[in-house]
């Protein structure tokens, strides 16, 4: 078969589906060298390991999010990353911050750096919010959940970064109290963020 039907029909695969992993070329019968062929090109931008796009699609701040849910799942966006995402952060967190039920394994994934926080039962599944970006269903933590999550993690990412994302949540109003108590009461960090919530009503 020609290489030129390979490659377009690589290019309408990835129309369709924004992200191309290099296990779906067997569906269309393309060998994996064409990928190498068509990157060195610049046709396509390698993003990870086995993970393809065209190059300057309009994929945002969010793509590295992409590709993590593209390989896992199961991943829930959460603490810095789930802060950023919902725009009640100034920093830039290093590493993209996922939450895993608990007993999972990490996820081998080389980039972009991940760090894996094993949530148990109610306190993983709860909260839980689905975003399409690229064709890829990104599940984020709500607001709410977050800012619980930030105060149960607070050792691991700060107090101060915790209070900041509750006095954020509240004057965007992105959060009611009711729902941040709710979560608080899931993550079991009422009595952590009771003087908190108490100052802010």
């Amino acid at each position: 078969m020609h290489h030129d039907t390979h490659t377009q029909r690589i290019l309408n695969l990835l129309a369709k589906k924004g992200m191309l992993r290099s296990s779906d070329l067997d569906a269309i019968g393309a060998p994996r060298v064409v990928l190498t062929r068509m990157t060195a090109k610049g046709l396509l931008e390698k993003v990870g390991r086995g993970i393809y796009r065209l190059p300057d699609t309009q994929s945002s701040e969010h793509e590295s999010l992409v590709a993590i849910a593209t390989k896992v799942p199961q991943a829930v966006f959460c603490l810095l990353t789930a802060l950023q995402f919902h725009e009640l952060t100034t920093q830039l967190p290093r590493q993209i911050w996922i939450a895993m039920p608990r007993g999972s394994h990490t996820p081998k994934i080389v980039y972009p750096p991940v760090k894996m926080v094993q949530f148990a039962s109610a306190a993983y599944s709860e909260g839980i919010e689905v975003f399409e970006r690229d064709q890829v269903k990104l599940r984020v933590y709500c607001v709410a959940k977050t800012v619980a999550d930030c105060f149960k993690h607070r050792n691991n990412i700060g107090l101060d970064v915790a209070i900041e994302a509750l006095k954020d949540a509240r004057a965007q109003k992105k959060a009611s109290v009711d729902e941040i108590w709710r979560y608080a009461k899931i993550c079991r960090v009422t009595n952590v963020m009771r003087p908190y919530l108490e100052v802010i009503e």
